[in-house]
């Protein structure tokens, strides 16, 4: 069994917005749940600490993500309407990661390569540890562009300027807008600290901008082919393409609405998931700048997956698909962990 890298996972969220606790398992947060709405408002539980450690996920990108007002709601108490109450929940995630690694031994924070040598060698003891490496998803809580520094000290690795809505920093997937002066701002800020782009909510105006002037590694950590589903969530070829130039990676999230525009007639299976990684592969020519951005628990539960895919220890099932479709596992390897990592070894501070 190969190591796992997932490159999105939205655990704080679920930790201080619906009180899930992590270090449980994932079938014992079902059970609770079982009586209330949770599972119809956020999707069928998927992720926990006994399966993580069954499936090898050895290192997750846990997310920091404030919700921003939609219209139509009404805003709540984990709704931000600005900059200061952005920064409020942002920091109150990135507090629940740090609490986790130093209550829980079995989790750790990673933030420099030394974490990540030491999370990785655990797994060769009899106490392995799951690495998380926050990302900042949607980059409101960042009061001002050189506040960056503040959240890079603290832990903050990966930043996605925008989510669907977009922020003062970009237009989103769903609410179009280019990059405005802040965000131009904050990409050289980041640059300057070495922290990772993350394009995936990003409006296509705002992604194309964004690659071409951020000096720094780009990539999208969970966003699909658009070739295979259309829509603005999902990412064009060409983006793909600039994305490989620049050594990234692109995060297949392996759910319905992502793999097939028929998903209501016809679920995804793990072929879908298996198609959308080679459809990367071959927009690029090789097996190295694509990997796997779940986002379980991101609204997207296992209702909303393969049934093949019922929890996050069946993420390790991917591997044996590809390796059905053709795949060797010189590219297996690497597309289960290897790309990740590398992006990890060459951005991570010493």
């Amino acid at each position: 069994m190969t190591f796992i890298v997932d490159g999105h996972e939205d655990v704080a969220w679920n930790i201080v917005a619906l009180g899930r606790d992590v270090r449980r398992s994932a079938l014992e947060t079902r059970r609770l749940e079982s009586e209330t709405d949770v599972p119809d408002r956020s999707g069928v539980c998927m992720v926990g600490l006994p399966e993580w450690l069954a499936g090898k996920v050895a290192v997750v990108f846990g997310t920091i993500y404030a919700e921003p007002p939609r219209q139509g709601r009404s805003p709540g108490p984990r709704v931000y309407t600005n900059a200061d109450e952005a920064h409020a929940l942002g920091m109150e995630q990135l507090d629940v990661y740090r609490r986790l690694a130093d209550e829980e031994d079995q989790i750790a924070l990673v933030g420099t390569q030394g974490d990540l040598s030491d999370t990785l060698a655990s797994w060769e003891t009899e106490s392995p540890k799951i690495g998380v490496i926050p990302l900042m998803e949607g980059a409101d809580p960042i009061r001002e562009p050189a506040e960056a520094e503040l959240w890079f000290e603290r832990g903050v690795r990966m930043i996605g300027l925008s989510w669907k809505a977009g922020t003062r920093y970009a237009g989103g997937d769903a609410i179009k807008g280019p990059l405005t002066d802040l965000g131009r701002e904050l990409l050289e800020v980041m640059a300057d600290l070495g922290m990772v782009l993350d394009v995936s909510h990003l409006s296509e105006e705002a992604c194309f901008e964004a690659v071409a002037r951020f000096e720094g590694r780009v990539v999208a950590t969970h966003a699909n082919p658009r070739a295979l589903v259309p829509g603005e969530r999902q990412i064009s070829d060409e983006i793909i393409r600039r994305l490989s130039e620049r050594d990234g990676v692109v995060g297949i999230v392996p759910a319905h609405s992502f793999l097939r525009p028929d998903w209501r007639t016809r679920p995804a299976t793990l072929q879908d998931v298996v198609a959308a990684i080679d459809h990367v592969c071959q927009v690029v020519g090789d097996a190295a700048h694509v990997a796997l951005g779940s986002d379980f628990d991101g609204g997207l539960g296992a209702d909303d997956t393969p049934a093949e895919l019922d929890t996050v220890a069946d993420l390790q099932r991917i591997g044996p698909a590809l390796g059905e479709a053709g795949f060797d596992a010189e590219h297996i390897d690497p597309i289960l962990a290897g790309n990740w990592l590398r992006v990890l070894r060459e951005t991570l501070p010493d």
